[in-house]
């Protein structure tokens, strides 16, 4: 019997029924296209409610083009990135952060996923010097890669560094949900007031269908990234269907209640799987996702009662991704199954 949900990714999961039906209800007649509708004119109002007054979103389709071109337009292509080395704009993005922006990426190895100050200063040399790139964007993930999470302070030094020495703060924001609720702050709580100049947002690994966008909190100047936008060909014809879900999501609590229900089912699969013979946490459980090492040989096994990533071969470490939809039956019956397989 192939299981209804697996835990390899997020992604994996379907798009939230409150969600559905503002598609539904958008649905409706003609509107304007490219973004001049009702839809998205509310969807700003939101995202201001949410990040500060000073927050304009530019809604597009998916992460990768959020990551890219909000560093492409703060960014020329002599300039460098500074990111962890596990990034997913350096690891899953296939060059094109690279290739789209012409930067070259810097990249900090770290235990964690989380850059620190120190990262920063020591990566700022040949300043000046015509032969080098020039650093001019920080890039952190919020939750980070390996499902750790910046406090407040974190990234408030990071943005005092970043800022101190004429950089960028970008904020790659897939799991931003799940971060502030896991730290129990707003979305403002941990980007705006805490120095963060650009977020790439995600919604669609909240609940939301081929739906992100990337937002500029009152930092740098965006007057060219609406043709940034049209080039990079994301500016959706049909604005309102991104908008509507934006709205649903962020307009009262279901980014709220998605990212808790999906913290809630990490923390439940990592106490189930304490004390497993083999089993061994990897990483803090800080967002929804659970990182372990796992004896090889019953990997397999294990993949076969709900699929998941292999995140490190070379350590055995696996990834456990819990959505909204995950159910704490799935967590129960997983957790049951690696008991039996690994006695």
């Amino acid at each position: 019997m192939i299981p209804r949900r697996h835990f390899a990714s997020d992604n994996y999961a379907g798009v939230h029924p409150e969600v559905l039906q503002a598609l539904a209800e958008a649905n409706v007649g003609h509107a304007a296209s490219y973004g001049h509708d009702r839809w998205t004119e509310r969807a700003q109002s939101v995202f201001r409610e949410r990040f500060g007054p000073a927050t304009r979103a530019y809604l597009v389709f998916n992460g990768t083009a959020a990551n890219v071109l909000g560093i492409q337009a703060v960014t020329r292509p002599f300039n460098a990135v500074l990111c962890a080395e596990g990034a997913h704009i350096q690891v899953d993005e296939c060059g094109a952060p690279e290739r789209f922006s012409g930067c070259k990426l810097l990249l900090c190895p770290t235990p964690d996923g989380k850059l620190r100050p120190g990262d920063i200063t020591s990566r700022l040399t040949g300043i000046g010097d015509e032969h080098r790139v020039q650093p001019r964007v920080v890039s952190i993930t919020q939750a980070t890669e390996l499902g750790t999470v910046y406090t407040q302070d974190e990234v408030r030094a990071l943005a005092e560094t970043a800022h101190a020495n004429g950089l960028v703060l970008h904020m790659d924001g897939a799991r931003l949900a799940n971060a502030a609720v896991g730290l129990g702050l707003s979305l403002r709580q941990i980007t705006t007031d805490v120095g963060v100049d650009l977020v790439s947002f995600g919604g669609t690994k909240n609940g939301l269908m081929g739906a992100e966008a990337v937002l500029f909190l009152g930092g740098p100047d965006q007057g060219d990234f609406a043709y940034i936008r049209k080039q990079g060909m994301q500016l959706a014809s049909k604005m309102r269907f991104l908008a509507a879900q934006f709205i649903a999501l962020l307009g009262g609590d279901l980014w709220h209640r998605n990212a808790a229900h999906s913290n809630r089912m990490a923390r439940l699969l990592a106490d189930r799987l304490h004390g497993v013979s083999g089993i061994t946490l990897t990483q803090a459980v800080e967002a929804n996702g659970v990182f372990a090492r796992v004896p090889p040989e019953h990997i397999p096994a294990l993949q076969e009662r709900a699929f998941f990533q292999v995140w490190n071969p070379a350590i055995s470490e696996v990834r456990w991704m819990m959505s909204w939809d995950t159910t704490e039956e799935d967590v129960e019956q997983f957790a049951a199954a690696a008991r039996e397989i690994l006695r």
